[in-house]
């Protein structure tokens, strides 16, 4: 039966997806022929069918193993840090020359439906991403959970990725991506294994079955990290998808560590929408030697293809962006044809100052962290030092048959730093190059703040607007500097009568941790912002006593069975609240407070034998 359905589901799917005339531009012969080289076609291995019910709605509770923040190498990561550190004492003695927004006259964004979104589970940074379908689903993923809401802000699933996915052999998750792919109105889900090591190193991707994977559920997948077995490990994912392929970049680092180079995973989507025999492939040794590169997919979800189109700058700086066609889809002789793109000059900006603390936010590099295809125009974005080692939105539109780009800076000089952006079209005709913005912003004078600007075809930009701002500084990691990316989520809602996006990002909570928040950005009608206050769902983590959200830190010598129970002070069962497996080493388990009274209680975390541990919880309202 499952064969018969199959077989139905892959003519329906093929047709939705074919033709497969070409539905963009090539840039043309290259200068040389390109070197890069591609493995053998392989198949990916099938997990199986994902319906892990969701966590309880209400209480969200949530076990998982203490985050390690672990950063590798970037390229030129040491010289990268040499420009930042230099550029720090220039910035703190610049402040006297301060230039505001170069706003001008266009249309400013207007915040829609927003509420809090993915809960802190002890990550750092969240590396907020999001989807919305044409039905109004709402997926939000963040370092070890996963949410999914309508477009109200109810919330139709919530559970940790690890549980999610439900393989023993992976637990410690990170780097999750979502998109929407619109030919064939279903969602594709990315997760990737993070110990660091290419023993283990996994691409785990989930195909939804229908447009609602809160009822419809997923197939699952895994592809290795270590594609060129040569002990590397896969980390820093972009996604990108066309009418026939979905496209994965990233890098591959050596056990130690280091850089060794970046690659593509090119990815028969149509197989596995059906849950089927997926194969996939992956290019390597590529010409211009990208530091990473991003997979930039058609803006408004129309036909794309075939082959796709990649853009890549440079970490540390530079006066070119590096462009890519992969000419043809696997199995039809594809090429992967290097351009070099002239643009003007950029390089890294030094990390950021928050107030009321001395812990900076990590500014990162200047690697593209956004983008899209959209008639013709590549448009992408990253942060770049806009003067005097502030940063600043650096936004691209790159002209693909021109091989020409144009580059233009967003950003308040000696006031602010603005960080992380993501882009997304803001039009409903593909000759509009209109296009919203949501970055971060943070300065000595202000919290961390998430934000978003809207620029016309023109290339004027509105005044930023605030989606959310920060009860206090974050510094959960370190007392020195806290991890700020590596990424901001905007989305294009496809059908919407004029043009919206939905966007997520983070913001800091009372407790110094980074938190979610998921906001609806139009630029007409009238609907009240939230108030710049911390939600009254607010994750709150330690000390005792809690407020609204509870986290209890605990270690185990090896990985056991467990039971959580949530008592009150007479011993009463209050809410049994997880049974399943705890985790080997540090754990974290957090759930919801909002529904109890004040009072006392106690979490007991019992294995099969004895009662390990009986935590007091003393909650004020």
């Amino acid at each position: 039966m499952r064969r018969i359905l199959h077989l139905i589901l892959a003519i329906a799917l093929s047709a939705s997806l074919l033709p497969a005339q070409d539905a963009r531009i090539h840039p043309g012969p290259p200068a040389q022929p390109s070197q890069a080289k591609v493995t053998p076609i392989l198949q990916a291995s099938f997990l199986g069918d994902a319906t892990a019910p969701s966590a309880d709605l209400k209480w969200k509770p949530a076990l998982k193993p203490k985050k390690i923040a672990f950063e590798p190498m970037t390229p030129e990561k040491e010289r990268i840090e040499a420009m930042k550190a230099e550029k720090l004492v220039a910035k703190r003695a610049s402040t006297a020359n301060k230039v505001g927004e170069a706003a001008t006259t266009t249309a400013n964004p207007i915040i829609g439906t927003n509420f809090l979104g993915n809960g802190n589970d002890g990550s750092s940074p969240l590396d907020n991403f999001l989807a919305i379908s044409d039905g109004g689903i709402v997926i939000s993923v963040a370092n070890g959970t996963l949410e999914i809401d309508d477009e109200n802000g109810s919330n139709l699933y919530y559970n940790d990725i690890a549980t999610f996915i439900n393989d023993p052999g992976i637990s410690n998750v990170c780097d999750p991506l979502v998109l929407y792919d619109r030919r064939v109105d279903r969602f594709i889900f990315f997760v990737q294994e993070c110990s660091g090591n290419s023993s283990n190193s996994k691409i785990i991707l989930a195909f939804s079955k229908t447009n609602n994977p809160a009822a419809g559920g997923w197939w699952k997948y895994t592809f290795t990290g270590n594609p060129l077995s040569d002990n590397s490990w896969f980390d820093y994912p972009k996604m990108a998808v066309s009418n026939n392929q979905l496209y994965v970049t990233g890098n591959l680092f050596s056990n130690s560590g280091n850089f060794n180079q970046s690659v593509i995973y090119t990815i028969d989507k149509v197989a596995a929408y059906n849950g089927g025999t997926t194969n996939y492939q992956v290019w390597n040794n590529i010409d211009g030697s990208p530091g990473t590169i991003l997979a930039v997919g058609e803006g408004h979800g129309q036909t794309y293809g075939p082959g796709c189109l990649f853009v890549s700058s440079s970490a540390s700086g530079s006066s070119d962006i590096k462009l890519y066609d992969l000419t043809a889809d696997m199995g039809n002789s594809p090429a992967l044809n290097y351009y070099s793109v002239s643009t003007t000059a950029y390089s890294p900006a030094a990390d950021s100052d928050q107030m009321g603390t001395s812990c900076q936010l990590d500014n990162g590099d200047c690697r593209a962290l956004s983008g899209f295809y959209l008639n013709g125009t590549i448009h992408f974005v990253f942060h770049s030092d806009i003067g005097s080692g502030w940063n600043g939105i650096n936004y691209n539109r790159l002209n693909v048959s021109a091989q020409t780009n144009v580059s233009q800076m967003f950003g308040s000089q000696g006031n602010f730093d603005y960080s992380y952006p993501s882009v997304s079209p803001f039009s409903t005709s593909a000759s509009d190059k209109s296009v919203m913005i949501g970055f971060g912003r943070v300065s000595s004078a202000i919290y961390p703040q998430v934000r978003v600007v809207h620029v016309d075809p023109a290339l004027n930009f509105s005044a930023s607007v605030l989606v959310k701002a920060s009860a206090s500084f974050v510094s959960y990691t370190s007392s020195t500097k806290e991890r700020w990316g590596d990424y901001t989520g905007t989305a294009r809602r496809h059908n919407a009568a004029t043009p919206t996006i939905w966007m997520n990002g983070m913001f800091g909570t009372t407790d110094n941790v980074w938190n979610t928040w998921i906001a609806e950005i139009t630029a007409d009608g009238s609907v009240d912002v939230a108030p710049e206050t911390e939600s009254s769902n607010a994750m709150s983590m330690f000390p005792n006593p809690a407020s609204d959200r509870f986290v209890l830190n605990f270690s185990l010598e090896k990985a056991a069975p467990l039971t959580i129970n949530l008592v009150d002070a007479s011993g009463k069962l209050v809410q049994a609240l997880h049974k399943g497996q705890g985790h080997k080493g540090e754990n974290l388990f957090s759930f919801n407070t909002g529904s109890l009274s004040s009072g006392t209680y106690f979490l007991q975390i019992s294995d099969n034998f004895q009662t390990l541990q009986n935590e007091k919880i003393v909650l004020a309202r």
